[in-house]
């Protein structure tokens, strides 16, 4: 089997299970991640690194397949370099407290290097910055041809993505901040992180691949924002759950951008079988 041949039984996959990875498991995985907190179910089921890893490559699989045909020689070299750079600000996040504000992990996401950081952390980390990439690409229509309107929108969409993601992680005991914050127990220290490592993310995104083609790839891929459709349903919910309801209204924020982009409809995700458009 071939590049081409792995591409297309992939992309075939995730179309025809669109329904189940972008509702279901975000919502298996926000009710375990619940149940586990409640102590309704014990916290080393709900909580195990390598179930946590599988339930989120599973959510990621639709961006993959989606991006996949474009990762060329460039974007790889791109994608390393964030894969490195992701790496680097994170261990220096843990072990210093800059830039994020000191924080700690209260809960193994997968295998831990050096036993300080997620060894899965790109899979974390690189859908937040490309999910939000292809959503502005969407939504800023002809304006999407101005490098500094893609890049300002993707960095705001950034941003609310850990305005949403952050306090439920928090509410969760996924990681804490050792003085707390007013914004749901984050600090705004942390925001000011996400700007400066979103920029150099976003950055790398557009040195790495040909936003046209994104575009166009979009076109044909009705699936491709599928994991952002998985992340509104996990953290949306897990918010509500807690009553936080300000990144509550975040989702439906983004929830309506993707509705707007014709990307969120539960009756399409249902009924998705069939021949890509």
């Amino acid at each position: 089997m071939d590049r081409r041949d792995a591409e297309a039984g992939l992309s075939t996959l995730v179309r025809n299970n669109r329904f189940t990875i972008a509702v279901v498991f975000p919502l298996v995985g926000a009710l375990l991640f619940v149940a586990g907190h409640e102590g309704w179910i014990p916290a080393r089921l709900a909580r195990d690194p390598l179930l946590i890893l599988f339930g989120t490559l599973v959510m990621r699989s639709p961006l993959v397949a989606g991006l996949a045909p474009l990762v060329d020689r460039r974007a790889g070299i791109a994608l390393l370099a964030l894969a490195a750079y992701t790496y680097a600000v994170e261990f220096v996040g843990v072990t210093t407290g800059f830039p994020y504000g000191e924080f700690r992990y209260g809960v193994e996401l997968g295998p831990m290097l050096f036993g300080t950081v997620p060894a899965g952390l790109p899979v974390f980390f690189f859908p937040l910055v490309l999910n939000s990439y292809l959503l502005c690409l969407l939504l800023l229509g002809p304006r999407a041809g101005s490098r500094l309107a893609r890049f300002a929108a993707s960095l705001a969409v950034v941003l609310l993505v850990d305005l949403v993601l952050d306090p439920a992680a928090v509410a969760l005991g996924l990681w804490t901040y050792a003085e707390g914050g007013a914004y749901y127990g984050v600090p705004p220290s942390n925001y000011a992180g996400w700007l400066a490592s979103g920029a150099v993310a976003v950055g790398l995104v557009e040195l790495g691949f040909d936003w046209r083609a994104l575009r166009e790839r979009l076109d044909r891929c009705e699936f491709a924002l599928d994991d952002m459709v998985s992340f509104v349903v996990l953290w949306g919910a897990t918010n509500a759950y807690f009553a936080n309801w300000i990144p509550v209204c975040i989702a439906l924020l983004l929830f309506v951008g993707l509705r707007r982009s014709d990307r969120f409809d539960f009756a399409v995700l249902r009924s998705s079988r069939g021949a890509p458009r």
